[in-house]
């Protein structure tokens, strides 16, 4: 019975020995290979005291390794913490302390770094995947040394309750938060995905998201159940969409899936036109509202695609999906996020957390296998971010809040509206700041578009923008606000419109809002 996540590599070895498990820069393992370097990582994590719930760190490049690392810390009965290997060195101690992560596992091409990320205080007991150096001042082991290790029978029992990995996001206090899921609530997506996209051994799965963000668990573990191949985007391929376009034609990807914005620079800058990229049968996205002029466009360069918008937190894994129709030319409709997946119960509610009527707006709550178990260290936390007056017999789990607004269409999907917290009052109005998004998207010149709110000196809400041009085109604020005035009342115009080269982006890819707002405030003299 399958029912941890490692399991699917080892049905995969048994089912599919020598198909190709993962490949990357050209390298690859097959799955006979891939169980054999899990295991004797494993018999390593566990010769060295990890055991059940022990948090343990992944700070490496993408290589074959880090998904050995992946598979290994967790039939160790561990839980894989990554770090994002391109973060300040301040952030990642941050979380190594915050979990308390006294083993990591990384490679020589990190060893640089090793030395201010280990610096006093610091939970850390013993590295993997570097040779001893004088200058760490704790245990070292090589991945030589790993594999030359024999291979013993794992002495825990776990269940699918066990935590299985801890995703850090960004908190509304600057400070990361551990999100914690179970090999339950890791499996529960990829199971259903497995089979709602029809996954087979024949496929090659892409996986462009890096192994912190939660787009990557798809690319993982969907791919591991259905004994297909997953190919690792290298950090460096992944910035050129030329380089992205050639990639998916000569590894014949059948699978693609990341956040609409890799997909609109592989549109406009990848030229796909001189690419045969046929073998692509379905195009996933999530993260963020894919513009619908720009997703249009993509359909009709890649029209073999089928496409699918998916939803959900970190907090959820994915708990709702939508099939892309074919879209109309004249249409501006931003694209549902669907319905829920399977194993996945919904409710609507309004803000005194009573159920709306369908067609009403509301916050998006989900219950199910897919919900993480908490918050790394703040109970506080967990509680708030949980609706549990709605559960009415014993055993029914409690309803997370996504802090999303939606509305229940006639046909069954949920149109997404934004963020609670994105819904604002100026000037005694209230103004939704993702609708005045969506229709500055619209303009047939406009890239990308970004709104906030700032407080002014009467502590009320002022609204402003930022947006940057498709390429040949020139934007003034003037123009911009001319067209906004069209669809929008006065009052929920933006006092300043900034034009931007580009917009500042987080590690996976999403706009980076925070560092977006501060570039356009001016600072006081």
């Amino acid at each position: 019975m399958l029912y941890l996540l490692h399991h699917a590599i080892e049905n995969a070895a048994e089912r599919f020995p020598d198909q190709t498990a993962v490949r990357c820069a050209g390298q690859s393992l097959t799955y006979a290979q891939l169980l054999q370097r899990v295991n004797h990582l494993a018999s390593c994590l566990t010769e060295q005291g990890i055991g059940r719930g022990d948090r343990v760190g992944i700070y490496m490049n993408k290589s074959l390794e880090s998904v050995v690392a992946i598979y290994g810390i967790m039939k160790a009965g561990g839980a894989y913490v990554p770090l994002d290997p391109m973060a300040p060195i301040e952030r990642l101690r941050y979380v190594i302390q915050d979990c308390g992560v006294r083993f990591l596992i990384s490679s020589v091409t990190k060893e640089e770094s090793l030395q201010p990320l280990v610096a006093s205080p610091s939970p850390l007991e013993c590295v993997v995947g570097v040779p001893e150096r004088a200058d760490l001042p704790l245990r070292c082991i090589s991945w030589e040394e790993v594999n030359a290790l024999p291979v013993g029978p794992s002495p825990l029992h776990l269940t699918e309750m066990d935590l299985a990995y801890i995703l850090y996001t960004s908190g509304s206090t600057g400070n990361p938060k551990g999100i914690m899921h179970t090999h339950r609530s890791g499996l529960s997506f990829p199971l259903w995905a497995a089979e709602a996209y029809a996954l087979h051994s024949g496929d090659r799965v892409s996986n462009h998201a890096p192994f912190h963000f939660d787009l990557s668990t798809f690319d993982l573990f969907a791919t591991a159940l259905a004994g297909a191949t997953v190919v690792l985007i290298p950090e460096g391929v992944v910035k050129f969409p030329a380089s992205v376009a050639k990639l998916i034609e000569q590894e014949r990807l059948t699978i693609w899936y990341s956040v609409p914005f890799a997909l609109i620079q592989l549109l406009q800058k990848g030229g796909l036109a001189a690419r045969d990229l046929s073998s692509l049968r379905w195009i996933l996205f999530a993260g963020e509202p894919f513009p619908t002029k720009h997703l249009r466009e993509l359909m009709a360069q890649l029209p073999d695609a089928r496409f699918s918008n998916i939803y959900g937190p970190t907090e959820t894994n994915v708990c709702t999906y939508y099939h892309v129709p074919t879209l109309s030319p004249d249409s501006d409709e931003p694209i549902p996020i669907g319905r829920p997946c399977g194993n996945v119960d919904d409710l609507v509610v309004n803000g005194d957390d009573q159920p709306v009527a369908a067609g009403e707006v509301g916050e998006l709550l989900i219950r199910g296998a897919v919900v993480m178990r908490g918050y790394w260290g703040r109970v506080d936390l967990t509680e708030r971010a949980f609706l549990r007056s709605h559960v009415v017999s014993h055993g029914e789990s409690p309803y997370y809040r996504t802090g999303d607004l939606v509305q229940l269409l006639p046909d069954g999907d949920y149109k997404y509206l934004g963020r609670k917290d994105r819904q604002i009052k100026t000037r005694g109005y209230r103004v939704e700041l993702d609708e005045v998004e969506v229709i500055l998207l619209a303009h047939s010149w406009v890239q990308e578009a970004a709104v906030y709110a700032v407080l002014d000196d009467h502590e009320s809400h002022m609204i402003k923008a930022a947006v940057t041009a498709i390429e040949g085109m020139t934007l003034t604020a003037e123009l911009l606000i001319q067209h906004l005035a069209n669809r929008l009342p006065a009052y929920a115009l933006p006092a300043e419109i900034h034009i931007l080269n580009e917009f500042p982006r987080t590690s996976t890819g999403k706009i980076d809002r925070r560092s977006l707002q501060s570039q356009t405030v001016p600072v006081p003299a």
